[in-house]
């Protein structure tokens, strides 16, 4: 891998601070708990002591995917030797409910089944392998009915979640018509298996009265002491929700986790024990939601050249057994819906459709990426029907001065997509390894080579305005150290050290003078999920907010005991700078302390100049966009469909990074992510709505061969021109669909096999899907 920077030079925004006062923040800062992981010491869920009394937890569930309880007989599972207690929806003190939204998804089925092994029951017994013996010996009587699966039954039995929305700007269908070429097509995209490496768990341990500590592997602490609290019919007081770190979460741990959450903590209610609930990693990929499949219906009008003139585009998402977050995932799809185009005349609808199977939800990049892939399929169709370059139908429609509003009414103010695409046109030497493929396909009948640079526009904010804000807890201490807490969670993507590094710099301290502690909803309350790539931008600044509080005491306090003006006070390298005079930071603290100057401060932000109106469909629903690009070659073997990727070239905007080892890890990480829900992750369910690909023996996450040997990185040398965090943007999330670039080049070999006949390739692009496309199937 090659690390380099390009881009143009910028102007630096009033509140980008100059490189060289800085001394921790931007600096390539190893992992907070990196050492500790490689070492196998970072302690996670399962790794922790537990408490005395501690019972183990196993599910049972529905053996059909749809139909009506008819009888539960536990009374097998109640005898077996060693369980405590069996719980069902009848132990529910509160409401049965741990959806976020909708109110439609019970913590165990009461009369309706809904989707294939949807919880009925658990057991509580003393150790976790008697729990999950036990729980087979349920007798379950279902009525069965036959289970809408696929999108396609969905749409024929007219069964939604939500209704349908659109976003329409001008008269497309008259567009269309008159344009001079016109296209009209269908292109599957399937979903993803969340697979973190640390699967779902949850541990509720029972304090004084009706108090309840419920330690979760989840990005929503808020959310899980909510609906925790729902649940056992007690206020939000009453419950502690604490998360240290994750062992990933990928939008898995989003809505998801609030579930076993509440499963543990009713365990812990009826037994009054603690109560540790881990699901097996079968278990976990059946039972909990993926990332949205769709089908997208579209027709496209276009000039000569490629340019647009007119899009048409239906997705139809299978939302699962309920709506839980499909309302925001979908309504993000059709924001990225244009990727980087212009989109003169659109209407850009979507279904959200609901079938029998496990609800799907939150997965990184919110719908995005689906939204972008389906776009980005037209475009390499336009590029076919027309005999061009599909990097030349790209940038023939790319957002520009004049051109520069979405389809939902956003200006897109700070583009730099074009000079950043053609700068990674120059550094991949894009046309020359184009022609090269030419000649080498024309040349090899049986393998044959594909190229395609691809652009990536993503939107930073939640949609639902309501969860743009943060909120931090900061101590300093008399000897100098810091604690920090905020609403943020950990899940590997390094946001701790990154806010971490914010308050170091706020105080002029080394990073090692701040402690990083765990999430905790009595610390930092209603706090919004760390997600939509928004973490450290909300999270950092509500953490500076709060530093800065204090920094402001200490300020006023040096300044009065040692006669000088506040502004000649400065805090850097350890040491607080008074006038002509110095002394450790340390020091000062302790005289602040005696003195009874307040050393601790809460902190709060919310994101600005974000609008939504979803009933009239316009607004500026995002802070600010993210942009990239990629360039990918790729191979396939037309008899076999075998395929791999052999050089990647990135160019990705991260602003002013904050840490650019730890943001070079994301994009890497993101963008194999991605590769991997484009070619070899399949979800395979069957007509009785099962999930055939439950392991890893049946579903194939990328290994280490699969990373292309050539593989180069670079940052663009940019900042944000919005007022963020010291410059940046957010990064956890763009990567991914950098990996589009993988589809269209193994799409572009294809085309080379069938010579303009037509390419069917549906994602993912698997050996097999490869076969069928180039042999017509």
């Amino acid at each position: 891998m090659r690390l380099e920077s390009f881009g143009r030079e910028q102007p630096v925004a009033d509140y980008d601070k100059p490189e060289h006062a800085l001394s921790v923040v931007r600096k390539p800062i190893p992992h907070d708990s990196s050492r500790l992981q490689v070492q196998g010491l970072a302690p996670y869920i399962d790794d922790l002591p537990e408490p005395a009394g501690c019972l183990h937890l196993a599910i049972g569930g529905a053996p059909k995917a749809a139909g009506k309880l008819l009888s539960l007989d536990l009374s097998a599972v109640q005898a077996y030797p060693g369980v405590i207690a069996v719980i069902t929806a009848r132990d529910v003190p509160g409401r049965n409910d741990i959806s976020p939204v909708a109110g439609d998804e019970p913590a165990f089925a009461e009369s309706g089944i809904f989707f294939h092994q949807q919880p009925l029951f658990a057991v509580a017994a003393e150790t976790r392998d008697t729990a999950r013996r036990a729980a087979r010996l349920a007798k379950v009587e279902i009525a069965a009915t036959a289970p809408l699966v696929t999108v396609a039954d969905a749409i024929a039995a007219d069964s939604m979640v939500q209704p349908d929305y659109a976003f329409t700007r001008g008269k497309p269908a008259e567009a269309i018509a008159a344009s001079p070429h016109r296209l009209e097509g269908q292109f599957h995209i399937g979903g993803q298996e969340h697979f973190y490496l640390e699967g779902q768990i949850a541990m509720a341990i029972p304090g004084e009265g009706q108090d309840i500590h419920v330690i979760s592997s989840t990005q929503h602490p808020t959310e899980i002491q909510h609906v925790v609290a729902r649940v056992l019919g007690l206020p939000d007081h009453a419950v502690v929700a604490e998360v240290r770190r994750m062992g990933g979460g990928f939008g898995g741990k989003e809505s998801q986790a609030t579930q076993w959450a509440a499963i543990a903590a009713l365990a812990a209610r009826k037994t009054g024990r603690p109560c540790k609930l881990r699901l097996d990693r079968d278990d976990d990929m059946a039972v909990t939601g993926k990332r949205h499949d769709f089908r997208v219906d579209y027709a496209v009008g276009f000039e000569a050249d490629g340019a647009i003139r007119g899009i048409s585009t239906i997705y139809n998402a299978r939302a699962g057994c309920s709506l839980d977050l499909t309302s925001g995932v979908v309504d993000r799809t059709m924001f990225h819906a244009d990727n980087s185009y212009w989109l003169p005349e659109c209407d850009i609808r979507s279904r959200r459709l609901k079938t029998n199977t496990v609800s799907n939800t939150a997965f990184r990049g919110f719908g995005g990426p689906q939204g972008m892939l389906g776009m980005e399929r037209i475009i390499d169709a336009i590029a076919w029907a027309t005999g061009r370059d599909p990097l030349d139908i790209r940038k023939a429609n790319l957002y520009a001065q004049g051109r520069d509003v979405t389809p939902y009414g956003q200006h897109v103010a700070d583009n730099i997509i074009l000079p950043l695409v053609e700068t990674l046109e120059q550094t991949s030497e894009y046309r020359r390894r184009r022609r090269e493929i030419e000649a080498f396909n024309a040349s090899s009948p049986i393998l044959k080579r594909g190229i395609a640079l691809t652009p990536v526009k993503f939107g930073i904010s939640f949609t639902l305005s309501h969860l743009n804000q943060a909120g931090a807890l900061v101590h300093v201490y008399q000897d100098g150290s810091v604690m920090l807490n905020h609403g943020g969670t950990e899940m590997g993507q390094g946001l701790f050290l990154k806010v971490a590094q914010v308050v170091a710099e706020e105080f002029g301290v080394g990073i090692e003078r701040v402690k990083i502690t765990a999430t905790r909803t009595d610390k930092v309350p209603n706090t919004a999920p760390t997600a939509a790539s928004a973490g450290s931008d909300l999270n950092g600044m509500a953490s500076r907010n709060a530093a800065r509080v204090i920094k402001e005491r200490l300020t006023a306090f040096a300044a009065e005991i040692y006669g000088v003006d506040p502004a000649r006070v400065r805090f850097r390298n350890g040491m607080v700078f008074v006038g002509d005079f110095s002394l450790p930071f340390g020091e000062l603290t302790k005289k602040a302390v005696l003195a009874r100057i307040s050393l601790s401060s809460t902190g709060f932000y919310r994101t600005p100049d974000i609008t939504w109106d979803r009933a009239k469909a316009t607004g500026n629903p995002f802070y600010y966009f993210a942009y990239g690009a990629c360039c990918s070659e790729a191979e396939i073997d037309t008899m076999t469909g075998e395929n791999r990727v052999s050089r990647v070239d990135i160019l990705h905007d991260v602003g002013r990074s904050l840490n650019p080892a730890i943001d070079i890890g994301q994009i890497e990480g993101g963008f194999v992510q991605g590769m991997g829900w484009l070619t070899t992750e399949e979800l395979v369910y069957d007509a009785e709505g099962r999930l055939r690909t439950h392991a890893p023996s049946t579903y194939k996450i990328p290994v280490a061969s699969d990373i292309p040997a050539d593989f180069r990185v670079a940052l663009w040398d940019g900042y944000n021109s919005r007022e963020t965090i010291y410059a940046s943007k957010a990064v956890g999330e763009p990567p991914v669909m950098l990996a589009i670039a993988v589809f269209s080049a193994l799409a572009d070999a294809c085309e080379a096999a069938v010579k303009g006949a037509g390419v069917r390739l549906h994602a993912p692009a698997t050996p097999e899907a490869v076969l069928r496309a180039v042999q017509g199937w």
